[in-house]
């Protein structure tokens, strides 16, 4: 099983779906852009699209607060019904998986400040899976007033 090439194609996409969460929960902006470096990133059905590192990268920088205490937005993002369907012809795959966001600070006990699905879709590049595209379509919403900036609260 180990030597399974499907077994490994899924571990990999997985890989990539988990590593989006806990870069994002450390505060790594730098490393989620490079996730997106050959793809994009977009909110609930025509909200706002960002493509490629320097879009992603400038996107996160501006709309997730940093606490100063940890240098993180203090978030536990968590992935769960994960769903993969790969394409071998085509070298694509497609996932679906829900995702809550926890968040907790000194004055801001443990919470759900957001949750939905993630539609992704992703491209196999020279034996590497790599994100195509991620739709982040949000559902139910809680106090988000500590995690994103004023401005992208409007949207």
């Amino acid at each position: 099983m180990k030597n399974d090439p499907q077994v490994n194609h899924y571990r990999d996409i997985e890989q990539l779906i988990f590593s989006y969460a806990d870069y994002i929960d450390n505060g790594d902006f730098e490393a989620v852009a490079e996730l997106f470096e050959h793809g994009q990133i977009c909110g609930s059905p025509g909200l706002w699209c960002n493509r490629g590192y320097d879009q992603v990268l400038k996107m996160n920088q501006r709309s997730v607060k940093l606490h100063e205490d940890t240098g993180t937005p203090c978030t536990k993002h968590v992935v769960s019904n994960l769903t993969i369907e790969i394409n071998k012809q085509a070298d694509t795959a497609s996932s679906k998986a829900y995702f809550t966001v926890f968040q907790a600070l000194p004055n801001f006990p443990l919470q759900a400040i957001i949750s939905g699905c993630y539609h992704d879709n992703f491209l196999n590049a020279e034996g590497q899976w790599r994100f195509r595209e991620r739709n982040i379509v949000s559902e139910f919403f809680g106090d988000l007033s500590h995690h994103l900036n004023a401005e992208m609260l409007e949207q």
